[in-house]
This record gives structure tokens, C-alpha cells and sequence, in this order.
């Protein structure tokens, strides 16, 4: 993200949404300037600006709420942001989850969720160390390692399958589909392009 092309209010700051990565929920609206975005991007955790304070803020420093930090996007005019986060912990002083009253999470079949969540975190990964991250390995290795290693993948689901063990063939079948989402973050393809692609073909 070139934070040049933001449009700073004023005051130096812009909203932030801040959401939860894997539900969708929103947990809190608050501010960053442009010293909290940059920590943001480079650790990976919320740091955000107090225009009461004047001051710069890391989410959890006190109270241990952390929140990891999948991605940052910016609205269609560059004058709002949203952190894509993982909550370790409330998000609200309060204790709450949200900081905002009678807020509910949503709920979403785990598959659902576990996909957003897995897309989101190799789309990040791309940019990691391969020497620290297995994702980025296979990133950096391209369709040769990545289709590699769904062959085998999708050969350990068919033995799984021939052995009639359920536990064994949703552990395959999450490996092959961790797998499938690497080689379309490497390809450029989205999970909607495929979602259209299935509606499609119901037509």
C-alpha cells in the first residue's frame, strides 16, 4: 500500500474500521496517522492514533488484547481504512467483543470461515521470508512445487478414502484445499472467480 496516495484529513489521521478477519464482525472504529499505519504493515498488529491524547497506541500493550493483523485496505477514495484482524482477546475496553452496543457476531458454517480466514492469511504470507514461512515457500517455488504437492495431496485423499476413516479424510482434504488456495493466491484467482465459475455451471 503506498500511503501517499491516502487522503490525510487535516489532522494527519483516517478512520479505521477494524474487523474481525474470520466473522466479519466489526469490533471498533477508531484512528491511525500515518506513523500507526506504517507500524501496522510492519508487525503485523493494530497501532492506532488517540486525537484525544495526541498520541500513538498499540492495541493490547496494557491490557494484552492483541490483535494480529491479516490486511490493510483502503476505501474506493483513500480517505478510510479497514485492519483485517484476528482478536486475541476482547476488542472493547469494556470486556465486550465489539465496541459497539448489542453488536453480534456473525455466524458463518466453519467451512465458511475457515476459507475467508485462509485466504486472507496466504494472501499475507506472500510477502514473508520463505526461510520462516511454508506458504511463502511455496509461493516463491511457483506452479511446479505448488502443483507438486497437490498431487500429493490428492492422492492421500483417495487412501483415505479406500481406508473409510472420516478423521482422516477431512485432515486430507483441508491439507489438499490449503494447497488449491496457494496455487490460486499464486495464479491470481480469486475465490469468487470460482464461486461464479460454480453458479455458472448451475445454470
Amino acid at each position: 500500500m503506498n500511503l501517499d496516495e491516502l487522503a490525510w484529513g487535516e489532522d494527519g489521521v483516517l478512520p479505521v474500521v477494524i474487523q474481525d478477519v474470520r466473522t466479519g464482525a466489526v469490533l471498533t472504529l477508531a484512528y491511525a496517522n500515518r506513523e500507526a499505519v506504517e507500524r501496522t504493515l510492519a508487525q503485523a498488529s493494530t497501532y492506532l492514533y488517540s486525537r484525544s491524547r495526541k498520541a500513538l497506541w498499540h492495541k493490547g500493550e496494557t491490557s494484552g488484547n492483541t490483535q494480529e493483523v491479516i490486511a490493510v485496505r483502503k476505501d474506493c477514495d483513500g480517505d478510510a481504512l479497514i485492519y483485517e484482524v484476528i482478536p486475541k482477546g476482547p476488542a472493547c475496553h469494556t470486556g465486550a467483543s465489539s465496541c459497539f452496543e448489542g453488536a453480534q457476531r456473525k455466524e458463518f458454517p466453519a467451512f465458511a470461515r475457515a476459507v475467508a480466514y485462509l485466504e486472507a492469511t496466504i494472501a499475507a504470507r506472500r510477502s514473508a521470508s520463505p526461510e520462516e514461512s511454508y506458504t511463502a515457500k511455496l509461493l516463491r517455488g511457483g506452479v511446479d512445487r505448488i502443483g507438486k504437492k497437490i498431487g500429493e495431496e490428492a492422492t492421500e485423499v483417495v487412501i483415505a478414502a479406500k481406508n473409510r476413516d472420516p478423521r482422516e479424510v477431512s485432515r486430507e482434504v483441508a491439507d489438499l484445499f490449503y494447497h488449491v488456495l496457494v496455487l490460486l493466491e499464486e495464479q491470481g484467482v480469486t475465490l469468487d472467480a470460482i464461486g461464479e465459475e460454480l453458479l455458472r455451471r448451475t445454470k
